[in-house]
């Protein structure tokens, strides 16, 4: 039971670390490509294996299971494309691991997964760099041409926004107030990475608690007023890379200021 378990969890280690760099990477949009037309018959359909003779249930949870395992690491395989690993290793690795004949010792194992974890974060992060200086250099021409368009302002610190109505005029919120606020969140090419809107719940925080775009923009902002906020990356999240968002990236938001709640 141990032998097959440290199987398993070599297994998962291998899909997290497809996983990790998935969640982590910047990701640029690509564009759409039409597919080469290829004639049907040209098309290899990989034949299924022949049905192995099972009667009873654990003999079929058991194929199930190898089955199930099988797919997510030819999975995991086919989007490692940065370091391709040997399918027939992987395989003979893998029988050797479940009947106790492994050539490696586990301290060998360890040694050998570890190797390859650094090997795909070296990977990574030098691809992240290298996508996170593309994304400045487009987010630096886009800001430059959207300050030109007729309603953008722009800041002293950079920030750009414009009005779509202005709001009662007269009560503005402090950095030390708490707002409720509806919003959309767009990247420059309009994917939406976070909207309030979407959720149906408008959000409430302390100004002086978010990006320094929003604490500096909605201070702009009177009661009922709607603008719309272009962030340069070092008012939002800088060279970090989230989920939804690429490192460097210049972040749109629509907001509508519903409430301010003073600070006591």
């Amino acid at each position: 039971m141990k032998k097959l378990m440290a199987i398993l969890l070599a297994m998962s280690f291998l899909a997290a670390c497809n996983q990790s760099s998935q969640n982590t990477e910047a990701k640029d949009a690509p564009a759409k490509v039409e597919a080469p037309k290829v004639e049907k018959s040209a098309v290899q359909t990989p034949k299924p294996a022949a049905m192995p003779e099972m009667k009873t249930e654990i003999q079929k949870a058991s194929y199930a299971i190898g089955s199930m395992q099988g797919a997510r690491m030819r999975m995991d395989i086919e989007k490692m494309q940065d370091i391709k690993l040997d399918k027939e290793l992987l395989e003979k690795g893998f029988t050797d691991g479940i009947n106790d004949k492994s050539a490696m010792s586990q301290e060998e194992v360890q040694k050998e997964l570890m190797a390859y974890q650094q090997k795909l974060q070296e990977i990574m992060t030098k691809k992240q760099a290298e996508e996170a200086e593309v994304a400045k250099a487009s987010g630096d021409a886009f800001l430059k041409e959207n300050a030109s368009k007729k309603g953008v302002t722009a800041t002293e610190s950079g920030l750009q926004y414009e009005m779509i109505s202005e709001g009662d005029g007269k009560n503005f919120p402090k950095a030390v107030d708490t707002v409720k606020v509806h919003y959309v969140g767009t990247l420059t090419d309009g994917s939406t990475f976070d909207s309030s809107v979407e959720r149906g719940q408008p959000a409430e925080f302390p100004l002086n608690g978010v990006i320094p775009g929003w604490t500096e923009g909605l201070q702009l902002m009177s009661k009922g007023a709607k603008f719309k906020f272009y962030l340069p990356p070092d008012l939002g999240y800088g060279a970090r890379a989230l989920p939804k968002i690429p490192a460097n990236s210049v972040l749109v938001f629509e907001v509508e200021l519903l409430e301010i709640t003073p600070a006591k």
